[in-house]
């Protein structure tokens, strides 16, 4: 059974920094592994991703140049740090993981059973 634990949530004002981590069990380190995001209201969608290399990302426009995804594999663990953060980056941050067939930006991805998702963690931007 892989199990995907999150943690670093928390509140911060604008401008401010955070660090999620995300400790995955169950399973030899995942092909990606990610971060998806759902803001109040809306779809819960992609906003970064890491490869098992550790050497290829891919952000969303939303988060590029302020958010940095890495990952540890000797501790099966991946990193989200995110700075110069503003209230648009208010929502439930989930971790996920998932094959290299596993979709991440497009749209629906966040609703796709071909990952496997963590249990969210809350962040909070206030102006």
């Amino acid at each position: 059974q892989v199990q995907l634990v999150e943690s670093g949530g928390g509140s911060v004002q604008t401008g401010g920094s955070l660090t999620l981590s995300c400790a995955a069990s169950g399973v030899s380190m995942p092909h990606s592994m990610g971060w998806f995001r759902q803001a109040p209201g809306k779809e819960r969608e992609g906003i970064a991703r890491i490869f098992r290399t550790g050497d290829d990302t891919l952000y969303d426009d939303s988060v590029k140049g302020r958010f940095t995804i890495s990952r540890d594999n000797a501790k099966n663990t991946v990193y989200l740090q995110m700075n110069s953060l503003k209230p648009s980056d208010t929502g439930v941050y989930y971790c996920a993981a998932g094959d290299y067939t596993a979709t991440w930006f497009t749209k629906g991805s966040g609703s796709k059973s071909d990952k496997y998702w963590g249990q969210g963690t809350q962040v909070t931007v206030s102006s």
